[in-house]
């Protein structure tokens, strides 16, 4: 029987379209332009069968998530990015929010005696929230609970703590690693392009700033994630310089766990007049990141943002991997307008919502590692 990839090929009329459809069949990585060509020419179809043989390929119908919880130390922030609706600026200190070490421990506290494997830490820039705070902070964290995966600390956080504290990036990320932290998350990447850059996030660390606090990360042993937020100013060849300096980077370090697609969420913030992307736009772009970024082992929906529904949806265009339980405990993304007003799934309802979209659903640890297997959807003939 032939497959849907070679029925594909048979049937586009497109001779560029299907010479893209026999690279991504045999293996071969596609260019810059095949991409640029994808988002101008390829139909939502033809996109999600070229992604879905390639998320097959690697992983089958297996989806990943974890059981996490998030804490975000404070909103108040030096910065001011167009596209935020998160932050407050410190001169407008009260009415944002900052909590005590005591409080945050307070909060890994809450969740002893259940089967949590990681906190996610990731907040605004304070200024009197540096090195030796945090240092304090993820200490205290691992005294408490050993077990437990510290993923904190966007490039744009550690930036603006390395500088302060005048030390280097590799020696800013030694002293962090020597305290308890694990791994990166993906923040603060938004879009690398410099003329994009300077629209939405004038002031905060360089694209080559975040490539660089990354690599860094992972030639001392950390993995980390990727982002990319979508849907705003940004152009297609935009999107393709983002992702292009993300592959040639993984290319080098092998370090990034996976790429997470953030859409931007116009409400509350200094952009609320640019539309958002539609739904189609979205999966045409998860779609296609998967089909470029041939050395990311997997590539994840973000459902928080997204919307419980349309990160299903996902697992029918790349994605692999939808996080985790989150726990209601973020607020970055519910005060921008996202789908989920409270980010809260318990594992059985991930677990439901996998098994419905026909795939297997397999929580992971934060290195993916698998923890539970919670059987197959779906019959394999």
């Amino acid at each position: 029987m032939a497959s849907y990839i070679d029925l594909l090929i048979k049937t586009t009329s497109d001779i560029t379209l299907k010479e893209i459809a026999e690279k991504v069949k045999s293996e071969q990585r596609i260019s810059d332009d095949d991409c640029l060509l994808l988002f101008n020419k390829a139909t939502l179809d033809y996109l999600g069968v070229l992604a879905n043989h390639v998320r097959e390929k690697l992983h089958g119908h297996r989806t990943y998530f974890n059981r996490n919880f998030h804490i975000e130390p404070t909103n108040i922030c030096v910065f001011s990015c167009k596209f935020c609706s998160y932050s407050m600026l410190y001169a407008h200190k009260e009415e944002g929010w900052e909590l005590s070490i005591d409080q945050m421990v307070d909060i890994v506290k809450s969740y002893d005696g259940k089967p949590i494997t990681e906190v996610h830490i990731v907040g605004g820039v304070h200024p009197k929230m540096d090195m030796a705070y945090f240092i304090e902070l993820i200490q205290k964290i691992k005294a408490h609970r050993p077990d437990l995966h510290i993923k904190a600390f966007t490039a744009v956080e550690l930036d603006y703590m390395f500088r302060k504290a005048k030390l280097t990036v590799k020696e800013g990320l030694t002293q962090l690693k020597a305290a308890g932290l694990q791994s990166l998350p993906g923040g603060g990447a938004e879009l690398f392009h410099p003329d994009i850059r300077k629209q939405i996030a004038r002031d905060k660390v360089s694209g080559d700033g975040w490539l660089a606090i990354h690599e860094t990360a992972h030639e001392l042993g950390m993995h980390s994630n990727a982002t990319m937020l979508y849907g705003h100013i940004e152009k297609y060849e935009h999107r393709i310089d983002h992702m292009r300096k993300l592959r040639d980077l993984q290319d080098k370090t092998k370090g990034f766990n996976t790429f997470i697609p953030l859409k931007f969420r116009n409400a509350n913030n200094d952009m609320s007049h640019v539309s958002e992307s539609n739904l189609t736009e979205d999966m045409r772009l998860f779609a296609i990141a998967r089909i470029y970024l041939d050395n990311f082992p997997h590539l994840k929906a973000y459902w928080p943002m997204l919307g419980r529904q349309n990160a299903q949806m996902s697992l029918s265009f790349g994605v692999n991997d939808i996080d985790g339980t989150i726990d209601d405990s973020t607020k970055i993304y519910s005060m921008a307008g996202s789908e989920e007003q409270t980010p809260s799934m318990t594992t059985e309802e991930l677990v439901a919502l996998i098994k419905q979209a026909k795939r297997h659903p397999i929580e992971r640890d934060t290195l993916y590692n698998e923890i539970n297997d919670f059987g197959s959807a779906v019959v394999v003939v």
